[in-house]
């Protein structure tokens, strides 16, 4: 019985840490399974997809500015989206009505009920040119500046002494490591024009991960947009940096039969693309699939039947926890892996010629 008692304790813990983070009001005791599988599907979607409002609790939100561009830039806050009594949310400017898709999250043009039209296929028309800003670029805009004078107040106390103190002692080692165990080995002697992005990269996407795991349901790296912008980041570097011998060995091949070259030079084009491909993809699905289970583990404690919630709560919390502390430890490795492959392409892109 105190077994009990503990795990619905535990269990309600969580579950106003859930409805802390989700912006949606938690079903009541006596809802249906299907109300409370629609109110987890609801927490999932808020903490995964991206949002026009920064939800601190149940009913404190702040609005954000949304700018559209649709035969010219319009500029209103997202309160002016205003749901009405069939569930559409509209907003109307210049004359013209715009509403968020429940299938994307995105914004389109839209008649002054919120329907919008679709073509015979059934695609939606109307997509606007969207350039709000957004919950998940808050985050990305207060996370740069705190990194930035974060780092800046560390280096400032470098100046004032040699020794690490506070904070410095825990990030030089990390800094060290960045340094001698991923850009020498996998760069070489051209690797100090690297470490400024290698360590902006590593902490940026450290952080932003971090940044996933809290309550607030900012989770950034799992937006392919923004893990996208990542890797487009460092195939241009390793484009714009990489010597005559990595084209060369790109386009024709040395040491290989001229009709064999022909065939591999597409393939090997083909793998400039691929691995940046392969950067967005492996960060964007590792966080998800993170946020995912967790929540869905969470997301027991309500859908199980009446009167197995105290048992459900228990072994839930356990698990969650447990799978908490797996998510810490993926959110590091998922920044090291990404700085590591960066420095692995641009050390490809720097090779020197082998002399046999």
């Amino acid at each position: 019985m105190e077994l009990k008692k503990i795990g619905l304790f535990v269990g309600i813990l969580l579950a106003f840490f859930t409805g802390f983070a989700s912006g949606h009001e938690a079903p009541a005791a006596d809802a249906t399974k299907a109300e409370k599988q629609m109110y987890v599907d609801g927490v999932k979607k808020h903490h995964l997809h991206d949002d026009h409002y920064f939800t601190i609790m149940h009913g404190v939100s702040i609005p954000l500015p949304v700018i559209i561009f649709d035969g010219g830039v319009k500029f209103f806050m997202s309160t002016g989206f205003v749901e009405d009594e069939h569930g559409h949310v509209i907003a109307e400017s210049g004359g013209e009505y715009y509403t968020i898709s429940h299938d994307n999250g995105m914004i389109y043009k839209c008649d002054e009920h919120g329907h919008i039209h679709r073509d015979e296929e059934g695609k939606l028309e109307g997509r606007v040119l969207d350039f709000s800003i957004t919950k998940n670029v808050v985050i990305i805009l207060l996370m740069s500046v705190f990194l930035f004078f974060f780092f800046k107040k560390m280096a400032e106390r470098y100046g004032q002494s040699a020794v690490p103190q506070k904070s410095a002692s825990f990030f030089e080692p990390i800094i060290v490591f960045i340094r001698d165990d991923i850009a020498i080995p996998n760069i070489g002697k051209n690797y100090e024009k690297y470490m400024g992005y290698l360590l902006t990269v590593f902490f940026f996407v450290w952080f932003l991960n971090l940044a996933g795991l809290t309550p607030f349901g900012v989770s950034v790296t799992n937006n392919i947009a923004v893990t996208a912008s990542l890797a487009i980041l460092t195939f241009l570097i390793t484009s714009f940096t990489a010597n005559k011998h990595y084209w060369g060995h790109i386009f024709w091949m040395p040491g290989v039969p001229k009709p064999m070259r022909v065939v591999l030079a597409p393939i090997e084009l083909l793998g400039i693309f691929i691995k940046p491909f392969s950067l967005m993809i492996r960060l964007f699905a590792n966080m998800t699939a993170g946020h995912i289970v967790i929540m869905s583990i969470i997301g027991l404690m309500y859908t199980v039947d009446k009167g197995g919630f105290a048992i459900a709560a228990g072994p839930s919390a356990l698990l969650t926890f447990v799978l908490s502390l797996l998510e810490l430890l993926v959110a590091a490795l998922q920044a090291y892996i990404f700085t590591m492959l960066s420095a692995l392409y641009f050390g490809s892109a720097n090779e020197e010629p082998h002399h046999h």
